[in-house]
């Protein structure tokens, strides 16, 4: 095994490595670890008892194996019951980031969700999104201007994705979008499950003046499928309390966005 990354882990990231790794190998040694993050055989040892304790491995002697038999995306019935009061601490502080008359975008999820219920008090804004329950909303609790992206229908997200998406997002210009993330990584930037959902959202930073992401502090330290964006991609990533002191101090020091926590 050969490190993937030059860069100083998080403690949450280089467990979730472990994890990636053991659905290589299925079984992994503490000094192939040890190797592999340039860490001590005491750190290696403390993040697979934690994982155990998470029931994510079963520790061996002198290693470990996975216990996990597959990675998939909760729908979005599912998600919205995780890390609510996060969420709505996040929405709350996104929304003084949007001015009366700004043309903003919202990437579907269930952190802009609570973004659009916050949004009722705000003045002539025009709202491009590709998602139907968040539109459903808008149209309910606001007068903005809403531009609803055609596409294909990502059953069980509600959200629309696709060339067609893609096609028509590439020719607007906006002020603001506000993303979500399924997961945050040191070295990997911003990833997601879903491939097509990838694209949606590089073309929704591509066309925006401002970047400003949402994730909440149980992304952090985790890797999904497919990269949509780098640190460097971003202005501003908003975060709860929840996150880690020292992955906070990590990110600061990159000095390429804002880091805020709510």
């Amino acid at each position: 095994m050969k490190p993937q990354s030059e860069h100083p882990l998080f403690a949450e990231e280089r467990k979730g490595q472990i994890l990636e790794l053991l659905r290589q190998k299925s079984k992994l040694l503490v000094p192939e670890l040890c190797d592999y993050f340039d860490v001590s055989p005491a750190t290696i040892r403390n993040d697979l008892r934690d994982l155990e304790n998470e029931r994510k491995l079963k520790r061996t002697h002198g290693g470990a194996i996975s216990l996990e038999k597959t990675s998939f995306e909760l729908d979005s019935r599912h998600k919205e019951i995780r890390n609510m009061e996060q969420k709505r601490q996040i929405a709350a502080c996104a929304a003084k980031l949007i001015e009366d008359g700004d043309t903003i975008i919202l990437d579907t999820g269930t952190t802009t969700l609570e973004l659009a219920k916050c949004l009722s008090g705000k003045r002539d804004l025009t709202i491009v999104l590709n998602d139907i329950e968040i539109a459903s909303l808008l149209e309910e609790s606001t007068q903005a201007n809403l531009i609803l992206i055609g596409g294909t229908l990502r059953h069980g997200f509600h959200c629309t994705v696709g060339p067609m998406a893609v096609s028509y997002l590439s020719e607007l210009n906006v002020d603001k979008v506000f993303l979500s993330s399924n997961a945050v990584s040191l070295d990997r930037g911003f990833t997601t499950p879903d491939f097509n959902q990838a694209e949606v959202k590089k073309t929704m930073i591509q066309v925006a003046s401002e970047v400003i992401m949402l994730s909440d502090s149980s992304k952090f330290g985790k890797l999904s499928f497919t990269q949509f964006a780098a640190l460097s991609d971003i202005d501003k990533l908003i975060t709860d309390k929840g996150i880690d002191p020292q992955a906070a101090e990590q990110l600061r020091q990159l000095e390429s966005f804002d880091l805020v926590i709510a």
